[in-house]
């Protein structure tokens, strides 16, 4: 099996080697991006839970407090909204603050995944261009052979040229399937800031004071008077 790699490889031609380039790095920032995602959806649950116990127990400085020092993307976005909180301001407020930290933290999690379909997609280029340089050759090596060894040499010539679009499909098929595995990934981590985001807001109107400002008509209608209070419709004085 070893040995057939290796004969593959070597008969591919020049471009299997930036092909394998290619691949290597594309590996590598798949693991990379895998063990990165993994531990912030470790961290963010482990600080949500902690936020949301010390919000809902009225600690809210000592929650803005950890939401700075943490330093986790779910810290952050509720630190925003903390922020606002400890400033007086409305639930209105506090959310758009709370949005502006998610937007914040939000490329550090689409980070460097969609190399992954660029590479792909360089891949499987550059094995088309290897085959066909690969043919050009093999055309122009026919042309000056012997007619009786003209078939088998054209057959074989083909066959070495096309290792390389093999190739390049062997390592662009796998970079596809580890993006698309990435991008879920970390579309579900963003949907459950999004959800985190309306469990804490909530937590803060319902568990502070800090709600939504009375309307400005009903702050505005005069007080009844004293006399008609006292004296109940119908009634003679």
């Amino acid at each position: 099996m070893i040995e057939t790699a290796v004969r593959f490889f070597q008969e591919g031609g020049f471009f299997m080697y930036p092909i394998a380039v290619v691949l290597i790095i594309g590996l590598i920032v798949a693991a990379e991006r895998y063990i990165y995602l993994s531990a912030q959806k470790i961290t963010n649950r482990r600080d949500f839970n902690r936020l949301h116990h010390m919000i809902g127990g009225k600690d809210l400085k000592g929650a803005l407090n950890y939401a700075t020092e943490s330093g986790s993307a779910m810290a952050s976005m509720i630190g925003f909204g903390l922020q606002r909180l400890a400033r007086r301001q409305s639930r209105e407020e506090i959310e758009y603050a709370m949005e502006e930290g998610l937007l914040e933290v939000m490329p550090r999690l689409e980070k460097r995944t969609q190399y992954l379909s660029t590479l792909a997609n360089i891949s499987t280029l550059m094995g088309l261009l290897g085959t066909i340089i690969g043919l050009i050759a093999a055309f122009t090596a026919v042309a000056a052979a012997d007619p009786s060894q003209k078939a088998s040499l054209l057959s074989q010539s083909i066959s070495v040229a096309m290792n390389t679009t093999a190739f390049g499909l062997m390592s662009a098929i796998p970079l596809l399937l580890i993006h698309s595995v990435l991008q879920t990934k970390t579309n579900e981590i963003i949907d459950s800031f999004e959800m985190a985001g309306i469990k804490v807001l909530n937590l803060i109107t319902d568990g502070t004071g800090a709600r939504p400002q009375a309307p400005a008509a009903a702050a505005a209608r005069p007080a009844e008077p004293a006399s008609r209070a006292a004296n109940p419709a119908g009634s003679v004085a």
